[in-house]
């Protein structure tokens, strides 16, 4: 883009050879873009850069200092997407997102908007300079105290168990356990509980040190600790893991139990993992005590808790729970299990990682540094007597071959798979190898899944919304006259988001005689689609536009977690 940018601005004779010249000096040696040069130089402004742009793409330009983006906009796309193309999300208007662009040409930059928020992009010109000041702006951390974190908690109530030897680190051990750093960490744990967040991320960076908490599925920044302190924070973390705090090359995985009084607990799951100025540390927390197992709470409707529960209550079969990382595959698949677990039942589970101890249930933990991978586990289950086998995630051809084996032979199997929806499952199946026959043979069910925020209880209120973005939706002309559309205002309550807590959506699609020929004629995954919603099948989008008739999450929500049906409805 620079050269073209320079080409025009010459023939334009905005500024000399010469003066290109020099910015382009200028860009190398300081590792910044041509337009920030030669703004910085003086030999052209912002505003005429955003002009020349525009014209040269043919592209609409944008003040962002006149026209300021929307915050509810701007959370659609993460401040690493922002930094990294150069963009910033400045307003929607139905299916469509308006980004502010650097480069507008930039189509990986759109691709990746459109891979994240599930919208169409209309690019806008902007210059880089207004670009990264505004992201600057609208991702500016929050100012939060700390002040109240220990209420109800005396900092003595807190212990952890486990303690590595890490003798041989005394320095990084006695700077773990200054004061300061171990109230610091204290505090970002019990933080994350009072906010409820599922996820911890501690970032290290070249000049700073951030915590971000997931909340409801959006990472938000919590506070940026001083950097100094990130190797003692992260060995204080890694003590309480009992990892080695020596070994800051590789990455390890461990666990802290924390003890809050009152005989509660909280698990985390923690994993380190190398980078450029520091070790990364990311925390799952895993709270068993608010582990949703009944399945009628968790978001099925009715016709498809129906077709789910008669599938796992088939004495032989799979079923399978497809979806994103983080879009509750494990807790449907639990729930399910909790369901089956009776005495007369002999239930065995491979998972990488055991999330959750489940009483009853064998669980194995993988462990593929010694060959303990998915496939060998489910092996060895079958030389165990099992009536219901859990494999965490079939992978590759060889767990998917074992696993529809034991499907045929007269046991009931549950596992993950990573598809955008049911009828691409059947797809991935096929594609690693497996027969369409054994596929129609073994296959009882496909769920696919997504996390939809629901919207804040304290602070709901009705919205009016277009007709037409609501048929851009996919409402049918029949919902539309009497819909009634809620969003959250934000409160206290919901931390200002006008969210608080998360609804699923299903899609469940049982293996109907119909789909079977479609797969056994070699159909593509579109027309697999067609035949599901010919089936009266709702489709993850038509989920959530019920969830939103409903009252339990906004059309934004639906929007952002779901993909448009692509065969006519």
């Amino acid at each position: 883009m620079s050269a073209r940018l320079g080409e025009l601005l010459v023939r334009e004779k905005r500024i000399s050879l010469e003066q290109l010249r020099q910015a382009q000096a200028q860009q190398r040696d300081g590792n910044t873009s041509l337009g920030q040069a030669l703004a910085k130089m003086g030999y052209v402004s912002d505003q005429e850069i955003t002009f020349f742009l525009s014209q040269q793409y043919r592209v609409p330009a944008i003040d962002l200092a006149k026209e300021p983006p929307d915050p509810e906009v701007i959370k659609l796309v993460t401040r690493e997407v922002c930094l990294r193309h150069k963009v910033l999300a400045v307003s929607r208007s139905g299916s469509s997102l308006k980004v502010a662009m650097a480069d507008p040409s930039n189509l990986n930059a759109i691709d990746d908007i459109k891979f994240l928020t599930g919208l169409s992009v209309t690019p806008l010109v902007a210059s880089e300079a207004a670009i990264l000041a505004s992201i600057e702006q609208a991702y500016a951390a929050p100012e939060i105290s700390y002040a109240d974190i220990f209420d109800g908690i005396d900092e003595g109530d807190v212990e952890f168990e486990g303690e590595a030897d890490t003798s041989n680190v005394i320095d990084l051990q006695k700077a773990s356990e200054d004061a300061p750093v171990v109230r610091l960490c204290n505090a970002i744990l019990l933080n994350a509980i009072k906010k409820r967040a599922s996820d911890i991320h501690i970032e290290p960076y070249e000049k700073s040190l951030r915590v971000r908490y997931r909340v409801d599925g959006v990472l938000h920044e919590e506070m940026a600790p001083p950097l100094r302190l990130k190797a003692a924070i992260s060995s204080r973390l890694k003590i309480m893991s009992s990892l080695d705090i020596a070994e800051r090359r590789l990455p390890q995985d461990g666990r802290i139990k924390l003890k809050l009084g009152k005989g509660k607990e909280m698990d985390y799951r923690v994993s380190t993992l190398p980078t450029m100025w520091g070790e990364k540390v990311v925390m799952r927390l895993l709270d068993k005590e608010n582990l949703q197992l009944d399945m009628v709470k968790l978001g099925f409707d009715q016709k498809a808790l129906s077709d789910f529960r008669h599938a796992i209550h088939q004495p032989y079969g799979m079923v399978l729970v497809t979806g994103p990382t983080g879009s509750g595959k494990t807790t449907t698949l639990y729930s399910a299990l909790s369901e089956l677990n009776t005495p007369g039942t002999n239930i065995s589970t491979a998972e990488d990682p055991v999330e959750y101890n489940l009483e009853g249930i064998n669980q194995c933990q993988m462990h593929e540094d010694i060959g303990l991978n998915f496939a060998a586990a489910l092996r060895s289950f079958l030389r165990q007597d099992p009536d219901i086998i859990m494999v965490g995630e079939i992978r590759d051809f060889e767990t998917g071959e074992i696993g529809v084996k034991a499907a045929l032979t007269g046991h009931l199997v549950l596992s993950t798979l990573h598809t955008n929806d049911a009828p691409s499952t059947v797809t991935r199946l096929l594609n690693m190898g497996i027969e369409p026959f054994l596929v129609t043979a073994s296959v009882n069910l496909v769920v696919a899944q997504r996390l939809a925020r629901r919207i804040c209880a304290e602070c709901k209120a009705p919205i009016d919304v277009e007709r037409s973005v609501l048929e851009d939706v996919g409402f049918y002309p029949e919902q539309i006259e009497h819909a009634q559309i809620f969003k959250g205002s934000g409160c206290a309550a919901c931390g200002d988001t006008g969210y608080r807590g998360r609804v699923a959506l299903y899609e469940v699609m049982p293996f109907t005689d119909r789909l079977k020929e479609l797969v056994l004629e070699g159909c593509s995954t579109a027309e697999l689609k067609a035949g599901m919603l010919a089936d009266g099948i709702d489709s993850l989008r038509r989920a959530g536009i019920k969830k939103c008739l409903e009252g339990m999450t906004t059309i934004d929500e639906v929007l952002r977690v779901t993909a448009a049906d692509q065969v006519a409805r």
